[in-house]
């Protein structure tokens, strides 16, 4: 079943939430402890994000250096496919633009669709730039174009104009959002007129980044619905757990805290009371946009599992 059924079909405020893949050398139990601490929640469906191809320069025998792609991370294909047969659950593969050429995304489909993995979220990714002689038009540079290239998959066109027997089951998808403004748009007006394209041109419902001020959600999600977007859009929550997220959340993830909360945790000794803090606050929050409807709230657990659960525990 679609990610977007599942939010719609729920009995009440769905959950879900994402996992970073473990680094190389670790074994896929890592992803499975998370998911067995979380899934006595009903998770409708659990997402996997995606990293960057990083490049090293390795020595050769005759002493030259040969440019070697290397990821640190095993892919998001490989573990979607591992999560939804193991548990049954829907798993959403991130799939992004900067390091993976539009051919690697096109084999990337092309392994989701045989594994039967059909939920993803298309994202731009974190800026990257490329190395010396790699050729930017082998790369999307925005999320609309890597939605182009998915929807043309599901129409049965190849990255190079041949056509193949679409797929059975369609991919479907959600794309991103942000409540406080894309980092790159020049005003809210203009993000909202990119994401309204997004919704046109196919995405089933909308993920924000994180944010820690509900008024700032719902004061977003009245103005895409004056601009006509009707799709679900799902708020991203994260419990803070160190004391200096209060300075490293703010300058990567752009997400303000509010002063109420700022105080707090720079008040704060240890992470331990930060943790304690960032419990309380994303407890409340949780309720909060509950009792206001929201029809799912999707969680980022890295680092975070922990206060995850508690949250989970006291709203769930």
């Amino acid at each position: 079943m679609r990610v977007i059924d599942l939010i719609k079909n729920s009995k009440q405020t769905a959950f879900s939430f994402e996992i970073l893949p473990p680094l190389k050398g670790n074994s896929i139990q890592r992803v499975y402890n998370v998911i067995d601490k979380l899934r006595e929640f009903d998770p409708k469906y659990i997402n996997i994000t995606s990293h960057h191809s990083e490049f090293i320069y390795k020595a050769q025998p005759d002493g030259t250096y040969k440019k070697v792609n290397l990821r640190k991370r095993p892919g998001s294909v490989a573990i979607a496919s591992a999560i939804q047969n193991k548990y049954d659950i829907t798993a959403v593969p991130h799939i992004i633009c900067k390091g993976f050429t539009k051919e690697e995304t096109e084999y990337a489909l092309i392994d989701l669709n045989f594994l039967g993995v059909h939920d993803l979220l298309l994202l731009r990714g974190d800026v990257k730039s490329l190395e010396p002689g790699q050729d930017p038009a082998l790369y999307h540079d925005y999320a609309t174009e890597l939605q182009k290239q998915v929807n043309d998959f599901n129409k049965g066109i190849s990255l190079d104009g041949s056509t193949f027997e679409a797929n059975e089951t369609p991919f479907s998808y959600g794309m991103a959002c942000y409540p406080e403004k894309h980092e790159e748009a020049p005003n809210l007006d203009s993000d909202i007129h990119f994401l309204k394209e997004k919704v046109k041109n196919g995405a089933d419902y909308l993920v924000t980044q994180m944010f820690f001020d509900n008024e700032k959600y719902y004061s977003f999600v009245e103005r895409c619905r004056a601009e006509g977007i009707t799709v679900p859009i799902i708020p991203g929550i994260k419990p803070i757990v160190f004391r200096n997220q209060l300075t490293v959340l703010p300058r990567i993830f752009r997400s303000d805290i509010p002063e109420v909360l700022a105080t707090e945790l720079r008040a704060c000794k240890t992470d331990e009371e930060a943790k304690a803090v960032g419990l309380e606050w994303c407890i409340a929050q949780c309720k909060e946009l509950i009792a206001h409807g929201v029809p799912s709230i999707h969680f980022y657990t890295l680092m975070a599992t922990d206060s995850v659960y508690k949250v989970a525990k006291e709203i769930y």
